[in-house]
C-alpha cells in the first residue's frame, strides 16, 4: 500500500511506524510538518500530488491537516488517548490523575481535532515513569498494535470506523505550567513526583531553585535524606536532591528559563546547570552495587553466576563523566566471579552516545566533544576486549549512534521487540567512532554497514535481527523486559561447558582479528576523521548540534526535493533523512521518500 507517514517531528513514534511499515513492504514518503500554518500545508499538499497516497497516517501531529487533504483523501491519527478522549496534553492528564489504565487511539481526521471516527484503539498500563518513557513503550507498543490493524481493517475495504458520540467526549484542557506548579511547603513526595513525571521530558516544570527559574526534568524519590522543604540537600550523580513537606526527590536535569536576548536554553544535568551556585552542597553517592532502595543512575547486581550492570541516563545521552563512571562500574563488575554479565536490562533508552546538551554547554565544546568522544570510545574498548566471560548487551528501548556501536561491542545484543535502532552519525555531521568501522562490518558486512551510515536509516528490532544487529528478540511488556533478560541470561549461564566453549572462541577470535590490524588502528583512523570535525570551526556539526539541543530550525531539504533509499539486506527500503547528494544504489524492495531531511528527535508527545 502507498501510504503518506505525516509528523510534526520525526520522534521516536514516527521513527518506529516508519521502521515496522517499511518492514510490511508498504511504500512510504514521509512528510514533516515543521514552521508555519502555510509552509506545512505546502509541504503536505506536495507530498500527497507527488505520492498519491493510498492512506495518509499521522503518527505525531500538532496541528489540523488542511480539509482539502482529509477530505479528499482518509487520514488517520494517532491519538495518545482512548476513546472519547480529547486535547493536545492526553498523557499529562493521565499521570496528573493517577490513572493504572490509559490507551492509544486512530482516528480519522475530520473538522474537529480528536473527534473524527475510530478505526482502531488499543489499551496500556501506566507505570510510575516519566510521560517521555511512557510514550516511547507503553503508549508505543499500544499506538502500533491499534495503527496496525487499523491499516489493515482499511485495506480489507469492509471496515465501517465508530463515530465519536459528542455527549460522550472527554475534553481536556492544555496542560499549562499553572497546573504543574510545585508547592515545595505542603506537597508530599507523590505529588511532586506526578508533576515531574507529567512533564517529562518536555515542558518540563517550572520553577524558581538557586535564585533563577528553571525546567525541571525528572524525578525520583529519595528514601533517607531530608530537610525543610524546598531546600537542596545534596548531589549525586548530576542531579540535585531537593525536599518535599514529606521526605525529597532527586531532579536529574535542568533547563534554564530562556531570559529575553538569551538564545535558546539547553536541558543539561542539574549540577552542570547549576555549576557554582550550589558551592558547597555535599555530594551523596550510592555505589552500584548498593543495596535496592536508593536511586542512582549505575546499579549492579548478581543472581548466581550473572551480573547486571544497568544504567539509565536521562535522554539516552552519556556525558564524558556519566561515561567515566560507568566504565569504572564496568571494570568492577569485571572482577566478580561470574560467567556472564549483562550490559543494560532496563526499560526505555539504551544509549545514545555523546552528550550533546553539555558539549554545547561547555566553555569549550569542541574540547569537550573530543573529550566525551575518547571517553565513549574507552567503555566500547573495555567490552569488546572483555575475554573471560560473555557479555550481553540488553537494549530495553532505543538506541541511536554510538551507543548502537557500544551494543554491538558485546557478544550478544538483546532487544525489546518495541526498541529502534539508528545505527549511523551522519545527520549530526559526524564521520562517527566507537569503533564501529569494526564493529559494524564484522555484524553486517562491509555493504551493509556502509548502507546503514550513509542512507541513516532507522531499524526496528525485528529488521535489526534480520540485519545482524541483535541476535535475540524479547516480545514482552517494557515493565517485564528486567525480569526476563535476568531470566534469559540466567538459563544461558547454566549451560556451563556451552558457555566455556562460547569464551574460548570469542578470545581466539580477538585475539586474531587483533592480528590483522590492531583495534588502536581502527580508533586512531575514527578519531583523526572526528578531530578534524570537531575542531573545524566551519564543520557542519557546530551549527547541527546547536539546533538540535537548543530545538532552533534545522536547514531543511528544499520542499519538494524527493530522497529515495533502497531495502538493505533483506530489509524493505526506509528513507534517507540528509544528505541527497549521495546518489542511489538500484532499488531492491519496497520505495521510501521523504520531503524533508530531519534529525531524529527526542520523543515527546
Amino acid at each position: 500500500m502507498r501510504i503518506l507517514l505525516v509528523a510534526s517531528a520525526f520522534n521516536s513514534l514516527t521513527q518506529r511506524t516508519f521502521a515496522e511499515l517499511a518492514d510490511r513492504g508498504h511504500q512510504l514518503e514521509v512528510a514533516t510538518l515543521a514552521g508555519d500554518a502555510a509552509l506545512r500545508d505546502r509541504v503536505l499538499r506536495a507530498a500527497v500530488a507527488r505520492h498519491r497516497p493510498d492512506l495518509v497516517v499521522a503518527p505525531m501531529l500538532k496541528s489540523a491537516l488542511p480539509a482539502d487533504v482529509w477530505s479528499r483523501h482518509t487520514c488517520l491519527i494517532v491519538h495518545p488517548g482512548p476513546p472519547g478522549d480529547r486535547g493536545p496534553s492526553s498523557l499529562d492528564w493521565a499521570i496528573e490523575e493517577g490513572a493504572w489504565g490509559w490507551g492509544v487511539t486512530v482516528l480519522q481526521a475530520n473538522a474537529e481535532m480528536d473527534a473524527g471516527a475510530v478505526w482502531a484503539w488499543a489499551s496500556c498500563p501506566v507505570p510510575p515513569v516519566g510521560k517521555s518513557d511512557l510514550y516511547r513503550n507503553e503508549v508505543s507498543d499500544a499506538a502500533l498494535r491499534a495503527l496496525l490493524l487499523a491499516i489493515d481493517r482499511y485495506a480489507a475495504g469492509d471496515w465501517e470506523p465508530h463515530v465519536q458520540r459528542a455527549e460522550a467526549a472527554v475534553v481536556r484542557p492544555y496542560f499549562d505550567q499553572t497546573r504543574r506548579r510545585i508547592d515545595w511547603q505542603h506537597d508530599p513526595t507523590e505529588v511532586v513526583l506526578r508533576k515531574l513525571r507529567a512533564a517529562a521530558s518536555q515542558p518540563g516544570v517550572l520553577d524558581q531553585l538557586a535564585g533563577r527559574e528553571w525546567y525541571l526534568h525528572g524525578g525520583h524519590a529519595e528514601d533517607e535524606l531530608r530537610g525543610a522543604p524546598g531546600e537542596l540537600l545534596a548531589t549525586r550523580a548530576g542531579a540535585v536532591c531537593r525536599a518535599t513537606s514529606d521526605g525529597a526527590v532527586w531532579i536529574p536535569e535542568l533547563r534554564a528559563r530562556r531570559l529575553p536576548g538569551e538564545p535558546p536554553s539547553v536541558k543539561l544535568p542539574a549540577t552542570v546547570a547549576l555549576a557554582d551556585r550550589i558551592a558547597g552542597l555535599p555530594a551523596c553517592p550510592v555505589p552500584p552495587d548498593a543495596p535496592d532502595g536508593r536511586w542512582r543512575d549505575i546499579r549492579y547486581r548478581e543472581h548466581g553466576p550473572v551480573g547486571v550492570l544497568s544504567f539509565a541516563f536521562p535522554g539516552g545521552a552519556m556525558s564524558t563523566d556519566q561515561c567515566r563512571r560507568l566504565l569504572a562500574a564496568y571494570r568492577q563488575a569485571c572482577t566478580r566471579p561470574t560467567t556472564v554479565l549483562v550490559l543494560g536490562g532496563e526499560r526505555d533508552f539504551f544509549s545514545n552516545g555523546i552528550h550533546l546538551g553539555v558539549i554545547e554547554a561547555a566553555a569549550d565544546p569542541a574540547q569537550e566533544s573530543w573529550d566525551n568522544l575518547n571517553a565513549m570510545d574507552d567503555l566500547v574498548e573495555a567490552v569488546l576486549t572483555t575475554t573471560d566471560r560473555l557479555v550481553v548487551a540488553a537494549l530495553g528501548g532505543n538506541a541511536a549512534a554510538g551507543g548502537v556501536m557500544l551494543a554491538l561491542a558485546a557478544d550478544q545484543v538483546w532487544c525489546r521487540d518495541g526498541a529502534v535502532l539508528n545505527p549511523h552519525y551522519r545527520l549530526m555531521g559526524l564521520y562517527g567512532s566507537e569503533y564501529w568501522t569494526y564493529l559494524l562490518p564484522r555484524r553486517v558486512g562491509a555493504t551493509t554497514a556502509t548502507r546503514l551510515i550513509d542512507q541513516a536509516l532507522p531499524v526496528s528490532a525485528a529488521g535489526a535481527q534480520r540485519l545482524g544487529l541483535a541476535d535475540e528478540l524479547v516480545t514482552c511488556a517494557p515493565q517485564d523486559f528486567a525480569a526476563e533478560v535476568v531470566e534469559r541470561a540466567v538459563r544461558l549461564a547454566g549451560a556451563d561447558s556451552v558457555v566455556r566453549a562460547r569464551i574460548a572462541a570469542k578470545k581466539a577470535v580477538r585475539e586474531a582479528d587483533e592480528s590483522v590490524r590492531p583495534l588502536a588502528a581502527y580508533r586512531a583512523a575514527e578519531l583523526d576523521r572526528m578531530h578534524r570535525i570537531f575542531f573545524d570551526p566551519a564543520a557542519s556539526y557546530h551549527q547541527l548540534r546547536r539546533a538540535f539541543v537548543r530545538k532552533e530550525a534545522r536547514g531543511a531539504a528544499p520542499v519538494g526535493q524527493r530522497i529515495s533509499s533502497p531495502s538493505v539486506a533483506g530489509v524493505p527500503g526506509s528513507a534517507a533523512f540528509g544528505d541527497a547528494s549521495k546518489p542511489g544504489v538500484p532499488k531492491a524492495g519496497g520505495d521510501t521518500r521523504t520531503l524533508v531531511s530531519h534529525l531524529p528527535e527526542e520523543a515527546t508527545p
